[in-house]
């Protein structure tokens, strides 16, 4: 499949180099119970980076002859999602100016428009067209998940975590404004993200519906969401390969990775108006492209430099952190990858197939992207 680079969305400061990394603290290797994780399955390929439309339903026939040009246009997935990028760094900018107190405020802005590829976002935007949607009703709820991923970023950055100096091919915010700034920042802009949401999200959308996107967010950030993830990771250093396996790794990213992505394009979904059941066939998509997300990501940890990445490359590796390559082998990883893409596509046959073919062209993008 043709590979889709958008690394130049990314700043890379020629002055900044890969600093020295210190040791990661010692973390305790008590595990919680596991939940049985989610398994989809999927029977057909699809091998696209940029999708490719012939009639107003996507169907599995659309899928099989997905390889052939003759009769399909192709959708310009690189100026779509520039666009999107483009839109929400704007919002982003708005929505949080520099006010007093100004360190902290300056902290926000650090991290939160330092670039990046605006993933989370664009799904929450392009779901909610998907479904009848437009992207003003979608932006308050695209600018919260993009607030709470960076306040992700920056906690996980800290000493007390995963210790790294560079983000985004910039220094670490605790690098910059110290290490209770950045606590403090990733603090204000989880709740800056609940009262932007509810306050800023068009009069079009019911109060009902901003009031379960509300609860959707809440719920795939908090102790059986993201942090779940986190603490279950951060647990899990050192351990035996032999007293883990697939499961637990799964437990692990459905939780850490995939509930934001989810809850990027749920909450898409809710505040344009999606039924319940292209809701749920929403999060399926997300849910794969999610896991698919941290696959790629473990697998560039260990085969791309930090100057290519813009962070600090195989700090998996030192962390002794479980990781796909590392339980499964780096190509048996790749073939995962591949499965859980054809898996996401499998959640989008039967939408409007120009309404849909953003986010199967994202789907591709995450699968082959080099950043």
């Amino acid at each position: 499949m043709a590979t889709v680079t958008l690394g130049s969305w990314i700043h890379h400061p020629s002055s900044i180099s890969t600093q020295s990394k210190t040791p990661p603290r010692s973390r305790s290797s008590s595990l919680m119970t596991l939940n049985k994780p989610i398994f989809l399955n999927s029977k057909r390929t699809v091998s696209s980076s940029s999708y490719i439309v012939s009639s107003s339903v996507v169907t599995k026939e659309d899928n099989r002859k997905s390889s052939s040009s003759s009769s399909f246009s192709s959708f310009d997935f690189m100026s779509y999602i520039i666009r999107k990028a483009e839109s929400v760094n704007k919002a982003l900018d708005s929505a949080v100016p520099l006010r007093e107190p100004l360190k902290i405020h300056e902290a926000m802005r650090y991290s939160l428009l330092a670039g990046g590829k605006r993933v989370r976002p664009v799904l929450c935007i392009a779901a909610c067209e998907l479904v009848g949607g437009e992207e003003t009703q979608a932006m308050p709820a695209a600018c919260a998940v993009e607030m709470i991923h960076t306040m992700s970023l920056i906690h996980d950055d800290l000493p007390c975590m995963d210790n790294d100096d560079l983000r985004r091919g910039k220094p670490t915010n605790h690098k910059v404004y110290g290490e209770d700034v950045a606590v403090l920042a990733g603090d204000a802009l989880l709740s800056f993200a609940f009262e932007h949401l509810a306050s800023a999200t068009s009069s079009e959308v019911s109060p009902v519906r901003v009031v379960r996107a509300v609860g959707e967010l809440a719920k795939a950030i908090g102790s059986e969401g993201l942090v779940a993830g986190q603490v279950v990771d951060i647990s899990s250093e050192g351990l035996d390969l032999n007293d883990v396996g697939l499961e637990h790794l799964e437990y692990i990213h459905l939780h850490k990775t995939a509930a934001l992505l989810e809850a990027s394009a749920v909450l898409g979904g809710i505040v344009g108006g999606g039924s319940d059941d292209e809701i749920e066939r929403l999060r399926k998509f997300a849910r794969c492209i999610g896991l698919l997300f941290q696959v790629v990501d473990d697998i560039l940890d260990v085969t791309k430099s930090s100057q290519e990445l813009g962070k600090t490359a195989g700090k998996d590796l030192i962390a002794d952190k479980l990781t796909y390559p590392k339980i499964m082998g780096l190509e048996k990883s790749r073939e995962f990858a591949e499965k859980l893409n054809r898996e996401a596509r499998e959640q989008l046959l039967g939408f409007d197939s120009d309404k849909v073919a953003p986010l199967l062209a994202l789907a591709s993008y995450i699968a082959n992207r080099q950043n």
